[in-house]
């Protein structure tokens, strides 16, 4: 008995021994980042030097000294030599999938006019060969010397035995030629379908091969879908760019059932470096599946989040899809396109709040921001019982000024892109009149009722760079400096509020903003670090900024 009771406390001694080492070496952080500028967007601890990090948990944020305790034998201490750490950038709505196929097919952003695109389809049909599909993205009439449309024609000469199909930079247009038209049995005849437009020849009535909104869905039907392997495919290359960006996270603005299985795959084979959350496209099967059983909320460590609804209330601004009040300025007979049935998004919406899910709506045109706002407050007058269910306005491009504080008023978070602005103000002006374009990419009138913007980029329809949207966002200037001071600078937001849009104010889009968005002890050790300081460099140096490191759950993903 006594042998038993001495063997009893000998193993007491060796566990106590073992669980005091290894609460010693859980002290010890993995990776500890020194001498550095955090601007950690906590307002209660700004700014720091240092930052230690364990698994994948910030646990201390401070001065050198404080940090400096938690280095042991086998951690990984980076000294910054007071380069600036920034939250990991959160890009509030992208497209993911496209910013990957953007590496597979045609890229047309930055070409100059409609010649050098049928050139760029010639050189592409030489390598693929006769018969093969050609793919596109990225043409915008409004960077050509004669801004308008272009046709089938144009492409007909070059492609007379290949399916041409190229889609417009905002993803709301297709060009395609003549054997595409005839592949898809659009004719003479064929009616515009419901929140579409053909466009036709004004003396023969024959389609010119521009196809906007619903119409687009004529083509897409018989086009060749990517294989799930090069969606994988597609998916690996996106999170390798943005990882170089230092996004962190993404919200993806519109998935299937296929989709959300491809990245469940990818997280269990730790191929992905960005987190994502995810929004169902509707109309579509993975709503149905989804309302059964519910959001589904940090799979794979927090990698993927599944609790959002996207919607299109209507088109473009760049093809004239967007829906007006009053018709276009450079086209009296166009009002734009509603793309949704009011009476069946309003059902969706009411379900949404009572199964937990948030609704995103795409809605550009100030009649389709009423509307969506309208929808909105009916249902949650009728779900009265939901109030934090932070439901968004995807662009929220173009308002009217008493709409802009509906937004605080519903607690709905416009979630813009402000690249859009600097992209479109050159002919943004044509298309509304001065006088609507005042209330147009409107950042700091909304800032100021109170509200929080959810910062993005649209990629691929802009380009991805977080550093590109908070340039865009606090000067309202191209990268050229134009126009001086600004358009409609009164619209301009401080340093720190872009910075926000991209950090903790994207995060709350998400439900996130507890575990991630700043640099805070507890949070998700997702983190940048930067070339140059944001909020005090020359606005243009944000520009030259650069990222230096990637680090996603405390590892790190991109090293410049």
């Amino acid at each position: 008995m006594l042998f038993v009771k001495k063997i009893f406390i000998f193993l007491f001694f060796i566990g106590f021994l073992l669980s005091l080492f290894i609460t010693c070496v859980r002290k010890q952080a993995d990776m500890v980042l020194l001498n550095a500028n955090v601007i950690t967007m906590n307002p209660k601890k700004p700014s720091a030097q240092a930052v230690a990090i364990i698994g994948d948990k910030i646990v201390k944020v401070g001065k050198n000294k404080e940090v400096e305790k938690l280095i042991g034998v086998q951690t990984k201490v980076i000294d910054l030599t007071g380069k600036t750490v920034v939250p990991g950038f959160i890009d509030a709505h992208i497209h993911f999938l496209g910013l990957g196929n953007t590496k597979r097919i045609l890229n047309l952003v930055g070409t100059t006019s409609k010649e050098e695109i049928v050139k760029l389809v010639k050189n592409r049909i030489l390598k693929e060969g006769e018969g093969k599909w050609i793919l596109g993205r990225g043409w915008d009439q409004n960077d050509w010397p004669i801004k308008e449309f272009p046709t089938r024609w144009d492409l007909d000469s070059v492609s007379p035995k290949n399916p041409v199909v190229l889609r417009r930079i905002d993803g709301h247009a297709l060009w395609v030629n003549s054997l595409v038209l005839k592949k898809a049995g659009i004719t003479k005849q064929t009616p515009d379908p419901k929140g579409g437009k053909i466009l036709r020849d004004p003396e023969t009535g024959k389609p010119t091969g521009v196809l906007i909104d619903e119409a687009m869905s004529l083509v897409k039907k018989i086009m060749p879908s990517p294989t799930y392997e090069e969606k994988k495919e597609m998916a690996i290359l996106a999170s390798k760019e943005c990882s170089s960006l230092g996004l962190t996270t993404v919200h993806d603005a519109g998935v299937d059932l296929e989709t959300i299985k491809i990245y469940k795959e990818l997280i269990n084979e730790n191929k992905l470096t960005v987190r994502l959350y995810v929004m169902l496209g509707w109309p579509g099967d993975a709503i149905d599946e989804y309302f059964k059983k519910g959001p589904e909320i940090g799979y794979g460590n927090n990698f993927l989040t599944v609790r959002s609804i996207k919607m299109f209330s209507d088109g473009a601004l760049g093809s004239r899809g967007a829906a007006l009040f009053e018709p276009y300025n450079d086209d009296p007979t166009n009002t734009g396109l509603i793309t949704f049935d009011p009476d069946e998004a309003l059902e969706v919406m009411k379900k949404a709040l009572k199964k937990g899910f948030q609704v995103c709506v795409h809605a550009i045109g100030d009649r389709a921001n009423r509307l969506t706002l309208d929808l909105f407050e009916k249902a949650f007058k009728t779900v009265s019982q939901t109030k934090n269910h932070r439901f968004r306005i995807e662009h929220a491009q173009v308002l009217t000024e008493e709409d802009i504080p509906r937004f605080a008023k519903l607690n709905v978070i416009p979630s813009m892109q402000p690249t859009h602005a600097t992209s479109d103000m050159y002919w943004a002006v044509d298309r509304l009149g001065s006088e609507r374009a005042k209330y147009a990419y409107a950042w700091k009138s909304l800032i100021n009722t109170g509200v929080r913007i959810a910062g993005g980029s649209d990629a691929p329809v802009e380009n991805a760079n977080p550093l590109w949207g908070i340039y865009a966002a606090c000067t309202r200037q191209d990268h050229k400096g134009w126009p001086k001071g600004g358009w409609y600078p009164e619209q301009r937001v401080t340093r720190y509020e872009a910075l926000k849009m991209f950090t903790i104010d994207a995060a709350y889009a998400g439900f996130e903003e507890k575990i991630k968005g700043s640099i805070e002890e507890g949070k998700l050790a997702d983190i940048v670090i930067l070339s140059k300081n944001l909020l005090s460099i020359p606005a243009k140096e944000i520009l030259n900024t650069h990222v230096e490191m990637t680090i996603v759950g405390g590892k790190i993903v991109y090293q410049k």
